[in-house]
């Protein structure tokens, strides 16, 4: 295996900073500095600033309902953060964002290899979302969140939107920029009051009830997997 998809395996980086970690002469195997595109073994040692860096025999895939005031971040000095409020048994990390302000699915994951492919614009994963705003909601309004919708870090996607009541709609995203849906309501006037997201792919967080977590059952992972076009076998 690469020793960059070594690293992002084992998910201490992505397989980018792992890149700019070995140009910087930062990672070694087997106590020797290694290069771009090195080879590692299963008896190799692999090693970053003195710390061993290893994979876990079993990945470990968790999903939260993630309550407001919570912050998605692994820095520890961060005193909201998600990783302290979980206090899982072994590192993990989360699965792309949700902003402090809002509440739902999140999913948290040892596994490198797997964020990209949940992540990246291009594979147009759905996420779902249910968002309340601040005045009556009208059919032009709706009409214009499905659209293209020019924002200050770019331009959407086309969404698929639903009304749910007066104040509520329901909203499938594939892109994940900053603040996206919130800044989509500003452009047309309205302000958003509460946001959930209820849906990751395949994933959907069900009766869950806010601030407790579960690991991903067998069969959501295998379905998950196979939608990815993630070749990985489930234990």
């Amino acid at each position: 295996m690469r020793i960059n998809k070594y690293l992002s395996k084992a998910g201490y980086c992505s397989r980018r900073e792992a890149d700019k970690l070995i140009g910087n002469c930062s990672v070694r195997v087997n106590g020797k500095v290694v290069a771009t595109g090195y080879e590692v073994d299963d008896e190799d040692i692999v090693m970053i600033d003195g710390r061993i860096i290893e994979l876990s025999e079993n990945d470990e895939y968790i999903m939260l309902n993630k309550p407001k005031g919570i912050t998605v971040t692994t820095a520890l000095n961060d005193k909201s953060n998600v990783i302290d409020f979980i206090k899982y048994e072994t590192r993990i990390f989360p699965v792309g964002r949700l902003d402090k302000d809002s509440e739902g699915l999140l999913l948290l994951t040892d596994d490198g290899e797997i964020v990209n492919r949940i992540l990246k614009s291009k594979y147009d994963h759905e996420k779902e979302y249910v968002v309340k705003v601040n005045k009556k909601i009208t059919t032009s309004f709706l009409k214009q969140m499905e659209g293209e919708v020019t924002i200050d870090v770019g331009t959407t996607k086309k969404s698929k939107v639903k009304f749910v009541d007066d104040h509520t709609f329901n909203i499938i995203i594939t892109q994940g920029l900053n603040r996206q849906i919130r800044k989509m309501c500003e452009a047309f006037g309205y302000k958003v009051l509460n946001l959930k997201r209820i849906r990751m792919i395949n994933i959907e967080i069900g009766d869950l009830k806010i601030g407790k977590w579960r690991k991903l059952e067998k069969n959501e992972l295998m379905d998950l997997f196979k939608i990815i076009g993630y070749d990985k076998e489930i234990y």
